[in-house]
């Protein structure tokens, strides 16, 4: 059995996709089962608390699919975008079902994640030499500013741009959305004249497709200077 999240409208490509990558690459029998996912409620007391109810709320939804269609157990697949080691919850949510009793075996298919996608899409390494990287949160760059000790960051999940926070000067930005769509959108230059250009770039593209996922790399220092752009793939 092979799950598909629905999201909603707004996000039904996502769902159209997983579905294209069904009937392209399936080669015997499989149930596919499609599903609305839950949603997470943003009133919650706190944000954990949310997200813990959420994931609840999914692993309950996947241990009715499971047992309303694989009652006599088998294989079930999950299609996650990227690869569900790099800030996606699948794996957390699978281990729910094991720890409520559920005989469970996970395998993972890594996949291309969002972060390599971007800096192959503009041509830079990671890192800078012999020098650490970050990877946090919007929300970890609202509340706590430029993290100490490094010069790179790479900031995911953030729906507000928070790089607006930091003071722009000495600080570059490379920008993806879509990474790895048709749709892919690239964004690269200093933060100072470039941050507008992206929230521009940002609010249009959600408008057109109702949606985004973007991720971007910001690094103190240049090795590799981009012009400031926007580009389709």
């Amino acid at each position: 059995m092979i799950l598909i999240p629905r999201k909603g409208a707004n996000k039904a490509d996502l769902a159209d996709l997983r579905r294209t990558v069904c009937a392209t690459h399936l080669t015997g029998p499989a149930r596919v089962v499609e599903f609305d996912l839950p949603v997470r409620d943003a009133e919650a007391a706190t944000y954990l608390d949310g997200v813990h109810d959420w994931h609840a709320a999914i692993a309950a939804t996947w241990a009715q699919l499971i047992a309303a269609h694989q009652p006599q157990g088998g294989r079930v697949a999950l299609l996650v975008w990227g690869d569900p080691s790099l800030y996606d919850s699948s794996l957390r949510i699978a281990e729910r079902l094991r720890a409520d009793g559920l005989a469970l075996r996970v395998e993972v298919i890594p996949g291309l994640t969002s972060l390599q996608l971007l800096t192959a899409a503009h041509a830079i390494p990671l890192n800078t030499l012999a020098a650490p990287v970050l990877i946090t949160t919007g929300r970890q760059l609202r509340d706590g500013g430029w993290p100490a000790g490094v010069d790179t960051v790479v900031v995911m999940l953030d729906g507000t741009c928070s790089f607006q926070r930091l003071a722009p000067e000495g600080l570059h930005i490379y920008w993806g959305a879509y990474l790895g769509m048709p749709q892919q959108l690239l964004l690269a230059g200093p933060l100072a004249t470039t941050g507008e250009l992206i929230l521009e770039a940002r609010a249009a593209a959600r408008a057109e497709q109702g949606w985004i996922m973007d991720i971007y790399l910001l690094r103190r220092g240049v090795e590799f200077a981009s012009p400031a752009r926007v580009s389709g793939k």
